[in-house]
């Protein structure tokens, strides 16, 4: 009992930093720091603005990072319209999915041919 509480906290306790690697959800694929399985959308241009906003961006939000992360290998961080900054891997914005409620979900994984899973 005590190993799935530890898990479930250190879970809980890490996010995208300079310090290690976003954790693994099920099937090799990479979350966020909830266990949220992370997205990246082919209509994203290489550099640029995000192509979801709207109704889009509400489905799908972007996985934000917090003003001390910082990039590390394949992940780079890019400015949203808002000046914040937001997750990228290998270049390609990340993002969450809505539909997805509970860690290790993947509802999105090759929504409308243009959503795929973040794998390493």
């Amino acid at each position: 009992m005590r190993i799935p509480m530890l898990a479930a906290a250190l879970v809980a306790t890490f996010s995208l930093t300079a310090h290690a690697t976003p954790p693994m959800a099920a099937g090799g694929m990479y979350a966020d720091a909830k266990g949220m399985t992370l997205y990246t959308f082919d209509k994203d241009p290489a550099s640029g603005p995000s192509a979801c906003s709207g109704g889009c961006a509400q489905a799908w939000p972007a996985a934000m990072a917090d003003a001390s992360d910082k990039p590390q290998g394949d992940w780079t961080l890019v400015s949203t319209a808002d000046g914040a900054n937001q997750w990228a891997y290998k270049g390609k914005r990340v993002y969450t999915f809505s539909k997805d409620k509970k860690p290790g979900d993947a509802m999105g994984d090759n929504f409308k041919d243009m959503w795929h899973t973040v794998k390493q």
